[in-house]
C-alpha cells in the first residue's frame, strides 16, 4: 500500500496499554464515555494494517454506527484513493481484490482476506456464518454467554486469533465479570485484564461529569462512572441467571400496563410495566417489553401510563388500588377518559404475590414462561436487589411486573387449567 494518512486519534494512557497488550484475551472494564470505542477502533485497524481479519461485534446498530464513523475517519485516505474498498450496507472496509498484497519489511504479504466489519450480534446464532482473526466484542455485559462460548472461542481457534472484550458493570454476577477475574487469576499471561474510569479520559468535560455526578445515586456513580462490580443480594427472590433476555417473540395476544401507583408521597416512584403473551405451541409465555416507571405528581405519571398503554397497543391497564383507591383510575381517565382498566387489591404479602412469577422466570418444575425483551437495567437491578422483609425501599417496579404478570398468566392459568382463553 502506497504511503497513507491514518488518522487514529491519540489514546489516553490506559488505552494505550490495552492496544499494546500482547495477550491473546484481553478484557476491558469501562466507565460511561471511557472511550470503549476509541480503543476498539484502534485495535480494529492496526490489525487490519498488518493483514488481519477483524470481526466487531456489538449488540445494536448504533453501537456498529460509532465504531464504523471511527474505522472510516481513519482510513479515509486510501479509501478515497481506491486502495481500500468500504460497504456501508455490511460495514466493511477491505482490500478490491483476494490477491492483494502489501509491501513489508519481510516482503510482500498477502492482504486479500483482510478486512473490518462491524455487525450487530446479541447472542451465538448472530454471531454465526463469519471467521476472524481478531474479535472483538463490545458491550459485552448485554451479551448471551453463548456468543463466546459457542461461537466466538471455536471461530479462533485455526489461527489462535485474539479477543477482546469491553464492557461496562451491570450489577449481578454477569458473564462479563466472570471473564475479568478470570483474566485477573491467569498467570500464563494469555489473557489481561484493564480497567478505566470515565475520569481516565481527559477529553470529557470535568465540570459536565461533577454536574452528572450530582444527580447520580452511590450505586449508578460506583458502576457507570467508575466502573466497579456490584453484586447482587443472594437473598433476593431472582437472580440474573433466570432471567432470559430475547430479541424475538411470537404475536402478542394481549398486553397490559402494570401499575403500581406510589403512597401518598409527593414525587415518589410510581411502577409501570408493559408485559404481552404470545403463545409457543401449547404453553403462554409472558414478554416484558418495556418499564416506564417514573418519579413525579400524580398527573405525571398517569400520563406515562397512557402513554405506556398507547405505545404497546395494550389492552388495559392493571393498577394496585390499595393505597389510592378510586383516586387511581380517576387520575388515569383525567389523562384519558374511557382507558380500559381493571384494579387489583393485595390482600396478600410482596413475596407470597411475587412466588409464582418466580416460578415462571426459574422453569424448574415446569418450562420457563416469562421472557424479557431486551435489557431493563433499573428493574432488574431492582429484582435481584430486593430482599423481602430486609430491603428499606419500596420495590414498585417489581410490584408492578407481578401485577401484569399475574394477571396475564397466573390467574388466568387458575381460572382454565384445560387450555389458554383469551
Amino acid at each position: 500500500m502506497p504511503d497513507f494518512d491514518v488518522r487514529l486519534r491519540t489514546l489516553h494512557p490506559k488505552q494505550a496499554a490495552i492496544a499494546a497488550s500482547t495477550a491473546k484475551r484481553k478484557v476491558c472494564k469501562a466507565g460511561r464515555r471511557g472511550g470503549k470505542t476509541t480503543v476498539a477502533a484502534d485495535i480494529a485497524v492496526n490489525a487490519f494494517l498488518s493483514g488481519k481479519r477483524i470481526l466487531y461485534g456489538v449488540p445494536t446498530m448504533e453501537q456498529v454506527e460509532r465504531f464504523w464513523y471511527e474505522c472510516c475517519r481513519a482510513l479515509a485516505d486510501p479509501i478515497e484513493a481506491g486502495v481500500l474498498y468500504k460497504n456501508e450496507s455490511r460495514h466493511v472496509i477491505g482490500y478490491p481484490s483476494i490477491k492483494a498484497q502489501l509491501q513489508t519489511e519481510d516482503g510482500l504479504m498477502d492482504v486479500g482476506e483482510a478486512r473490518i466489519r462491524g455487525k450487530t450480534c446479541y447472542n451465538a446464532d448472530t454471531l454465526r456464518g463469519d471467521y476472524a482473526d481478531e474479535l472483538i466484542l463490545d458491550e459485552y455485559q448485554l451479551m448471551k454467554k453463548d456468543a463466546w462460548n459457542l461461537v466466538g472461542a471455536p471461530m479462533l481457534l485455526d489461527n489462535n486469533g485474539n479477543a477482546t472484550f469491553i464492557y461496562t458493570t451491570v450489577r449481578g454476577e454477569v458473564h462479563a465479570k466472570e471473564l475479568y477475574e478470570r483474566a485477573g487469576n491467569d498467570k500464563t499471561g494469555r489473557w489481561a485484564r484493564f480497567v478505566f474510569t470515565s475520569m481516565d479520559n481527559p477529553h470529557l468535560s470535568r465540570e459536565a461529569l461533577e454536574e452528572i455526578a450530582e444527580d447520580m445515586t452511590d450505586l449508578a456513580y460506583r458502576m457507570e462512572i467508575l466502573g466497579e462490580d456490584i453484586g447482587d443480594d443472594p437473598r433476593a427472590l431472582w437472580n440474573r441467571e433466570i432471567i432470559e433476555h430475547v430479541t424475538e417473540f411470537p404475536p402478542l395476544l394481549r398486553v397490559v400496563v402494570g401499575v403500581d401507583p406510589p403512597g401518598s408521597e409527593e414525587g415518589a416512584e410510581c411502577g409501570i410495566v408493559v408485559v404481552g403473551v404470545g403463545q409457543i405451541f401449547k404453553e403462554v409465555h409472558a414478554y416484558v417489553l418495556g418499564d416506564y416507571s417514573v418519579r413525579g405528581s400524580p398527573e405525571t405519571w398517569a400520563s406515562a401510563v397512557v402513554a405506556a398503554y398507547h405505545l404497546h397497543s395494550a389492552d388495559r391497564v392493571v393498577a394496585e388500588v390499595n393505597h389510592g383507591g378510586d383516586m387511581v383510575a380517576s387520575v388515569i381517565r383525567s389523562v384519558e377518559s374511557g382507558i380500559p382498566f381493571k384494579e387489583v387489591r393485595a390482600s396478600r404479602g410482596k413475596a407470597v404475590r411475587a412466588e409464582p412469577v418466580v416460578a415462571r422466570y426459574e422453569g424448574k418444575r415446569n418450562p420457563r414462561t416469562v421472557h424479557h425483551v431486551g435489557v431493563h437495567q433499573v428493574l432488574e437491578d431492582q429484582m435481584c436487589g430486593w430482599v423481602p422483609g430486609e430491603s428499606r425501599f419500596s420495590p414498585d417496579r417489581v410490584d408492578a411486573l407481578v401485577w401484569a404478570v399475574t394477571d396475564l398468566i397466573i390467574k388466568q392459568r387458575k381460572q382454565a387449567k384445560a387450555g389458554w382463553v383469551v
